[in-house]
């Protein structure tokens, strides 16, 4: 007997037509009915969704980490409106996306996903959870965070401060089944011993001094979904043994007594100092490590994936520009490489804050340069006693700040912060004379390159720095050739 290809069907709701007895001679049809689509089984070879709405739903995208390159067809309706241009971007995010009109005529077998590797994220779905994963290093980090997420694994970050620990435990939640629950985050560090435990297991009336009713802690809070506990290297060793009992019998006993309650919630933990090390000196317990260390993440430093610093440069460039009210500004080219070239110890928080100074202090100029952050040349550099001088061999000069410690990156001086100087326009008229209109034409194309250079492409904002109208920018682009005729009416319009 010939086993049949089979082919899992989410119609969202819509009514099937009776379509999957007709489609039954050549494939094995299961079919999820739900107003929500539901995973397919395991060992299908083509999953079909019918595409009744202009958008995919949210649950898809966490569903993506769970079927990686299966097919799928987009089922529209024959007498089904036609989907703008937007749709279509939103669905083919998904993944290995094919469009079909459901019919008598069954799927044709075979159908293959998308060639080429595809990264664990799409681009627009990182941004979305605030992350940015071009590195193969934040690639490994993404990938580990969506296969913890389609479970209820404990989660152990490390890395360094400001790498994003509570950016990826956040991604973790969002991309979850349990996205709609809380996320509770607590800062370990940040609360009292004497009143670290109360506030993670609650306590009942009359507990202590001052307990006046039951309060039912973090983790009660946390109920059906995530608990963060970040710096947890610093919580005491009481409050240890009672975080071991939750993971090892997922229930919390209140202070004061009483019935231990049964609690269903996802753990996720960070810590910025090495806990085996702390296991060792015997601070923090071995047995513990063990149970939070299921599925470890290790956050790499921003010095280690360099290629990222111009995306998150200008993702907070225009998220700050939102928050303070103020219009979008752009970031001169020269100072992506300068941005690249820097250590930043501090890591992405360091970034953030470095583009919030450089927005907030530059006034009212649409272009950021490489002086607003010449601030950096000073925070940057290593003191004395932290960095020892190097003798000078080649009677070079020294360099005006040194690289921190362990840095890879050459040292920069502080002459890299100042502005480019501005072209020079000023010549001398050749005896054998010019072509004027030439030399106006060239100077014009050589402007308008290095106004969309700096706005990266936005032509509005191109026309402003140079003080056009956005239509007169455009007629320009075209008579320079800067651009198609066809391309510059499609952007005017």
């Amino acid at each position: 007997m010939t086993l049949l290809p089979r082919l899992h069907w989410s119609t969202l709701g819509d009514d099937t037509g009776g379509l999957e007895h007709r489609w039954a001679a050549h494939w094995e049809v299961t079919v999820d009915r739900g107003a929500a689509p539901a995973l397919p089984p395991r060992d299908v070879d083509l999953w079909v969704i019918s595409a009744r709405g202009a958008w995919p739903p949210p649950e898809m995208n966490r569903m993506m980490a769970e079927v990686a390159a299966l097919p799928i067809l987009l089922g529209l309706k024959a007498d089904a409106a036609p989907m703008d241009a937007k749709a279509l971007s939103d669905w083919g995010e998904l993944g290995s996306v094919r469009w079909g009109v459901l019919g008598p005529e069954p799927p044709m077998p075979g159908l293959r996903p998308r060639s080429g590797n595809t990264t664990q994220l799409s681009a627009s779905q990182a941004l979305a959870f605030g992350l940015i994963g071009t590195s193969p290093a934040m690639q490994e980090v993404l990938a580990r965070a969506r296969s913890a997420a389609a479970t209820r694994a404990t989660v152990l970050l490390l890395g360094e401060s400001g790498t994003g620990k509570e950016v990826i435990a956040r991604a973790i939640h969002r991309m979850s089944a349990d996205a709609g629950e809380p996320f509770v985050p607590v800062h370990c560090g940040a609360i009292p011993e004497n009143l670290l435990e109360s506030e993670l297991f609650g306590y009942n009336k009359g507990a202590f001094t001052d307990a006046r009713k039951d309060t039912p802690g973090k983790f009660r809070e946390a109920q059906g979904g995530t608990i963060f506990l970040d710096e947890v290297g610093t919580m005491p060793l009481g409050a240890q043994v009672r975080l071991l009992r939750v993971l090892q019998e997922r229930e919390v006993q209140p202070l004061g007594g009483g019935a231990p309650v049964k609690v269903e919630v996802r753990v996720v933990t960070a810590s910025n100092v090495d806990l085996w090390k702390k296991v060792q000196d015997g601070s923090f317990r071995e047995d513990l490590f063990y149970r939070l260390e299921v599925v470890p993440i290790t956050m790499p430093p921003l010095r280690a994936r360099r290629e990222e610093v111009p995306f998150l440069a200008q993702h907070f460039l225009n998220r700050k520009a939102r928050e303070h009210g103020l219009y979008p500004k752009a970031l001169h080219p020269s100072v992506d490489p300068l941005l690249m070239a820097l250590p930043w110890p501090g890591n992405v928080r360091q970034l953030e804050n470095a583009i919030e100074r450089a927005i907030v202090l530059s006034g009212t100029r649409p272009v950021l340069t490489r002086e607003d952050f010449a601030f950096l040349a000073e925070r940057m550099g290593a003191p004395a006693e932290r960095m020892p001088e190097a003798p000078a061999t080649d009677g070079a000069p020294k360099p005006e700040f040194a690289p921190l410690p362990g840095s890879a990156f050459a040292p920069m001086p502080t002459s890299a912060f100042s502005p480019t100087p501005p072209a020079a326009f000023g010549m001398d008229l050749p005896a054998e004379g010019m072509d004027l209109n030439q030399v106006v034409s060239d100077m014009e194309k050589t402007l308008m390159l290095q106004s969309l250079a700096i706005t990266r492409g936005n032509k509005k904002r191109a026309a402003d720095l140079l003080g056009l109208k956005r239509t007169t920018f455009l007629e320009k682009m075209k008579r320079l050739d800067l651009e198609d005729a066809d391309s510059a009416e499609a952007a005017e319009a």
